[in-house]
């Protein structure tokens, strides 16, 4: 027990003397103070300019609820099977009816003995965040095989939690997965540099999280035209998103995820999503100031 708990310390030690030496960007983190000031509600939020090198904090390694950003790391735990051989990523799937989730999912959809190929339901998984998709490949991946690629990949706090007997009540507490924005960004910003399982893995995965089709929050902030990569994650009291942003300027990313927030509504003008709306827009205006692109303030016919 003593020696667990001097690694532990060891690496908590490792870990703050790395962040110790990160450029703050001070101006910036004053601007998410002010934006949360008024939230009803606990905000973590970690931005990093990967062009500039500073980066701006906020509760950053706080543990939060993921929700469906977990999905990230199942992604990953499942391209980390295909590359050890014990999957394939063209292999042919039975679906059944006791894998359903209940919900308004794509997969969900599908005949008892329906026939599909596992990289399709990798992508609904991703591009969808359909649940059925996403439960049945963290079977596929394991749980505990996904959490021990986090620890063994330096993510001490990112965890999936269902399923999972040991966790709990870590699941009570945080729900399906738990993650900080520092961790989360980290883990979205490696992916983009190939630095995940493998360059070819980490590709195709980059190429998942560039097709999404939910997009009425952070990614409406940024224009259309501009490369993004990005996962959301949303239940009653805890609304988030991670996004890497590939701006004219600067490549930048950033993660917020809120917690115990009093505003359980799913509308639009919740206040959980208009805080992810604003910060997004916040900071393409902040790397890309001479950006004459605005968005969209109507609600119209194109609206989810």
């Amino acid at each position: 027990m003593y020696k667990l708990a001097l690694v532990i310390s060891l690496c908590t030690f490792s870990a703050l003397n790395s962040y110790s030496q990160e450029k703050i960007d001070r101006h910036l983190t004053e601007k998410l103070k002010e934006l949360t000031a008024p939230f009803h509600g606990e905000v973590g939020i970690y931005v990093e300019n990967l062009t500039r090198g500073k980066v701006a904090i906020l509760n950053a390694d706080t543990i939060f609820p993921t929700a469906s950003m977990i999905k990230i790391p199942i992604m990953c735990g499942v391209f980390n099977k295909i590359e050890l051989g014990d999957l394939a990523y063209n292999q042919k799937l039975i679906y059944k009816d006791s894998l359903l989730y209940p919900g308004e999912d794509i997969l969900g959809s599908f005949k008892d003995g329906s026939e599909i190929y596992l990289n399709k339901v990798q992508m609904l998984s991703i591009t969808t965040s359909d649940n059925t998709a996403s439960l049945w490949l963290q079977t596929l991946a394991g749980g505990d095989s996904i959490n021990s690629w986090l620890q063994s990949n330096g993510f001490a706090k990112t965890r999936l939690n269902s399923k999972i007997v040991a966790r709990k009540l870590f699941r009570e507490r945080y729900g399906w997965g738990q993650t900080t924005p520092r961790e989360m960004a980290n883990l979205l910003t490696r992916i983009s540099k190939g630095e995940v399982i493998s360059r070819e893995a980490s590709e195709r995965m980059y190429r998942n999280l560039s097709h999404i089709y939910w997009d009425e929050e952070a990614l409406s902030q940024i224009p259309p035209y501009i490369q993004t990569a990005s996962k959301q994650g949303a239940v009653d009291q805890s609304r988030s998103e991670v996004v890497f942003v590939n701006a004219p300027h600067s490549k930048y990313v950033f993660c917020i995820i809120t917690k115990n927030q009093k505003d359980t509504s799913w509308t639009s003008d919740n206040e959980g999503f208009k805080l992810i709306r604003d910060l997004s827009s916040l900071l393409w205006n902040y790397f890309e100031p001479k950006s004459t692109w605005k968005p969209t303030t109507k609600i119209n016919k194109f609206s989810y």
